[in-house]
């Protein structure tokens, strides 16, 4: 919350019981996050203002039940895409702003938009989950909504070992916005929630609860401790929920559950994927639903009464270990559906030389050893991997190197990440793909974004320094060309690592950037 001093912190936390509707004042200023010393010592802006080439295309389809594209969640659309419509900043004069949610911690990670444009987003504090609303310009808090809190979270304060925190992917950390302005998210204690927002008759905004949904009698929910994986199977955190075209709500948790909710009826259904783990949320499409688990890719419908059913499943090399830069022994990608009429599927896998781009044909007739369409090799031998969804545009596919980020201690006194950047297409006849071009931009752990509406690739991006001054860049990158147009600082230290969270490109042509202690915003001010 803004200008909240740490005693208050933990007042507030302490007096709140889990799933707390909290008013909040009137917007004001933005309480920015505070910049580490030797900012001063870096260059605050290099490169020059991109003129605006809006790329041609199709767009992905507009989902039913989710907010217009761009604005429904972290991977942006149904199909996961991580394209905005809008043209973000081009680089003219760029202003960089901030808004600490927290002393420590306070990232908000899954950034969405109402129809007035106002931020709906949860933010992942030391103390637990908030759903919070901002002021899009000022980034003030307007409303939140405390969600219960996780059993990393709790073991984390009681151990005072925080690292743990940093790979729980549960608990709210992938929502989305409906197409009624509501937010759909899974909390801890395995309940699906929708969210609504309203302003109140003296001005001020607040969240209610409209559905709630216990998954309990299908999930194991005893969860007082964390611990990863369970290996009692006492407790199987819910990762993600979307809705797909008939709206059913599908929901996966971490030890290989997938399920579907009605909110017509209540109905809940299940199957177990025995032996799997699921940290990635997933993509929808109007004939199917693309799930990744840490041994296979998956495509989904659901029979008559809701239930999952297996269309067609495919293994990929997962290597022999967790790589420093991934959650899991797996592929880090959300699924992308890209091409003419989604056709095809993409993700990564994890094998142990070099990582691959995987693209499958999605359609479930196809031929025995036809589909896969591509296995690309992508960035250095022995340090590859990403925890991050793909880009997808046309026929064309953006791939980002995490490998050597593991969390907000990776990349102090100066370090930073090998880095990488790959362009691939799939050749137009489907018989394979091509490598397009490829950057030495170093993005540690961001969801990239592509603006369609000016043809950038936005990446926060961090160099080596020998002063040992820790940097974040917003960073554009030509789309067509892979040249690097331009960085603007938007502060340095820890407290603007961006640790796994995206970039989201808002209606008003604003880059937000969820970090460590907040919420960071570049625009335009030229």
């Amino acid at each position: 919350m803004s200008r909240r001093t740490p005693g208050r912190a933990l007042a507030f936390a302490l007096a709140l019981a889990a799933g707390t509707a909290v008013a909040a004042p009137h917007p004001a200023s933005a309480d920015p996050i505070p910049k580490a010393p030797g900012h001063r010592l870096v260059d605050a802006y290099a490169g020059a203002p991109a003129a605006v080439r809006p790329l041609p295309g199709a767009r992905p389809p507009q989902h039913p039940y989710l907010a217009p594209n761009g604005r429904s969640g972290m991977h942006a659309d149904g199909w996961g895409s991580a394209t905005s419509p809008w043209s973000g900043p081009l680089g003219a004069r760029p202003r960089a702003d901030s808004e600490r949610m927290a002393l420590l911690g306070g990232e908000c990670a899954t950034v969405t938009f109402d129809r007035a444009g106002r931020v709906v987003t949860v933010c992942g504090t030391f103390t637990g989950f908030l759903v919070k609303l901002l002021d899009p310009r000022s980034l003030a808090t307007l409303a939140e909504y405390e969600l219960p809190q996780r059993p990393s979270t709790v073991e984390a304060i009681t151990r005072l070992d925080f690292s743990r925190i940093f790979k729980d992917t549960s608990g709210g950390a992938y929502a989305y916005l409906d197409h009624e302005d509501r937010l759909v998210l899974a909390d801890s204690r395995q309940h699906i929630v929708r969210l609504a927002h309203r302003q109140r008759a003296d001005g001020g905004w607040e969240f209610t609860v409209t559905d709630d949904w216990d998954l309990g009698a299908l999930v194991p929910h005893d969860c007082a401790t964390w611990a990863d994986p369970y290996p009692d199977g006492s407790c199987d955190p819910v990762t993600s929920v979307m809705p797909d075209w008939q709206g059913r709500i599908w929901w996966v948790t971490r030890q290989g559950r997938v399920g579907t909710v009605d909110p017509a009826t209540g109905t809940i259904r299940s199957v177990r994927l025995d032996g799997e783990e699921i940290q990635n949320s997933f993509s929808v499409a109007a004939d199917g639903v693309s799930i990744v688990t840490d041994h296979a890719l998956y495509e989904f419908t659901a029979a008559a009464d809701g239930t999952p059913a297996v269309v067609w499943r495919q293994t990929y090399d997962r290597g022999t270990g967790t790589k420093p830069g991934s959650v899991n022994q797996g592929s880090g990608t959300t699924p992308d559906i890209f091409g003419d009429g989604g056709r095809y599927v993409a993700i990564t896998d994890n094998a142990d030389d070099r990582m691959h781009v995987l693209v499958y044909r999605r359609g479930a007739d196809v031929p025995a050893g036809r589909r896969l369409v591509c296995e690309v090799p992508v960035f250095a031998p022995g340090a590859s991997t990403t925890d991050n969804s793909l880009i997808s545009w046309g026929d064309s596919l953006v791939v980002e190197n995490n490998y050597g980020y593991e969390n907000v201690s990776s990349l102090t006194f100066g370090r930073s990440v090998v880095g990488g950047v790959t362009r691939i297409d799939v050749r137009p006849d489907g018989s394979g793909c091509e490598t397009v071009w490829e950057s030495g931009e170093r993005s540690p752990s961001v969801v990239p974004k592509l603006s369609t509406g000016n043809g950038l690739i936005y990446l926060y991006t961090k160099d080596p320094d020998g002063l040992g001054v820790d940097a974040w860049y917003l960073t554009a990158v030509d789309f067509r060309t892979g040249q690097t147009r331009w960085k603007r600082l938007v502060g340095t230290g820890v407290g603007y690592d961006n640790n796994w969270a995206p970039i989201t490109v808002g209606p008003d042509g604003t880059a937000y950037i969820g970090v460590f202690n907040g919420l960071a915003a570049v625009r335009d001010d030229g």
